[in-house]
């Protein structure tokens, strides 16, 4: 779909205006969430940096320990990066393709660097044995759903391995992000899925090969750090590589909280282009020519969780939302096969509808790894989101009445 909204605008296409609210919906937590979930590395990141120059940064302006959450630094990140976005777009579009060249050159330095001092003995056992939960984790609000099911209360092991994948999952929100600048891109059915496969797989090896030389360089848990290739570097004998690779890391995350801001304004644009949020929203800046007041907001929202939320909680319900957006696209896929099967396809998915459905099952399955904590603060957000459409957008929108789409947004 070459119109901004990505997942929002498939199923609005395939599924229908309140799944697609369902799934703008969820996008509105996934981006806006992530952001705040990157500008909290990014701060760990920043102190790592200063420090190695020798400056000190009081504990009381970043989340110095993982139960701490109030991050001024944070904060400071994700106010410059909506600013860029509400002036100089085109800026930062430039921006982010030096600053994407210069993180695959950095994670290729951290593997051809790092390899040459790995201890092969941190890497064994491949697979950490299981261990007791700690810190509350394993009982409550704290259990992680299918092993609370099944009775297992262990992390590490087969199942930690899952527990894993689903707390880094929102790095695949990177490649979905492609899609939500589709409106802006020269020729979106050709560039769309060759940015979009292209990223993936590249990122997919230099992921499990970074991985690889982290773990290998010091021993895994160790590495539950604000900057955890900062401190696997410092196995190394050169503390020059740790500053070079911490301060492109630094600037990395910056670009990546800029693509998470905005993602959610693009996604929450084509919500308001359709009336199911109020067109206020979609206000055009007559100079800069952006969605300067839904950027506003985003900034402001990340800016608010990143502050008060501590990076597990944020990252927990970054990847549910993730999951869930990517299960009802999964979907969209089966549905719009049927109903629409002579539709001019300039992309087809293959293996129909057996790649759709595991896709669902995946998806659901890592689900299960995340806590009933944060399936509660899930569902709340989706109750709350039900009450919105129901009280205002299934009234307002477009298809309410009957495809009208008076209101200039410039105007509106």
């Amino acid at each position: 779909m070459p119109v901004a909204g990505s997942a929002y605008t498939f199923s609005y296409a395939s599924l229908g205006e309140f799944v697609a609210w369902l799934i703008g919906w969820d996008l509105i937590l996934e981006f806006t969430l992530g952001a705040a979930t990157v500008a909290k590395g990014w701060s760990g990141y920043l102190v790592s940096v200063l420090e190695l120059i020798g400056i000190t940064v009081p504990k009381g302006l970043y989340a110095a320990k993982s139960g701490l959450s109030h991050d001024f630094l944070a904060v400071m990140v994700v106010i410059a990066v909506t600013g860029i976005l509400i002036v100089a777009i085109k800026l930062s579009s430039q921006f982010n393709l030096v600053i994407t060249a210069i993180k695959i050159l950095v994670t290729i330095f951290i593997i051809g660097f790092g390899v040459w001092f790995i201890d092969a003995a941190n890497l064994s056992p491949f697979i950490p044995a299981p261990a007791p939960a700690e810190g509350g984790y394993g009982t409550g609000l704290y259990a992680y759903l299918i092993p609370s099911i099944l009775g297992i209360d262990t992390i590490f092991g087969i199942t930690g391995i899952f527990t894993g994948a689903a707390l880094v999952f929102f790095a695949y929100i990177g490649f979905d992000i492609v899609a939500t600048t589709s409106e802006e891109a020269r020729n979106p059915q050709r560039d769309i899925p060759i940015g979009i496969f292209a990223s993936l797989g590249i990122c997919t090896v230099l992921y499990i090969l970074a991985s690889v030389v982290f773990t290998g360089l010091v021993p895994y848990d160790t590495l539950a750090t604000a900057a955890p290739a900062a401190t696997a570097l410092e196995a190394t004998p050169f503390p020059a590589a740790k500053f070079i690779v911490s301060l492109a890391i630094l600037v990395g995350l910056t670009v990546v909280v800029m693509i998470l801001i905005l993602g959610q304004s693009r996604v929450a644009f084509a919500m308001s282009r359709d009336n199911l949020l109020p067109r206020w929203f979609a206000h055009v800046h007559p100079t800069f020519r952006t969605p300067y007041r839904i950027t506003i907001i985003t900034g402001i929202l990340s800016a608010i969780l990143t502050f008060s939320l501590p990076l597990t909680t944020l990252g927990e319900l970054v990847n549910i939302g993730t999951l869930s957006a990517f299960v009802l696209v999964s979907i969209g896929v089966l549905v719009l096969r049927r109903t629409q099967p002579d539709l001019p396809r300039a992309f087809k998915t293959p293996g129909v509808p057996f790649i759709p459905i595991l896709a669902v099952l995946l998806c659901l399955f890592v689900m299960g790894f995340l806590t009933i904590g944060t399936w509660v603060r899930f569902l709340l957000w989706m109750a709350i989101g039900l009450v919105i459409y129901f009280g205002y957008s299934r009234s307002h929108s477009r298809l309410a009445r009957g495809g009208d789409s008076e209101g200039n947004i410039q105007e509106s």
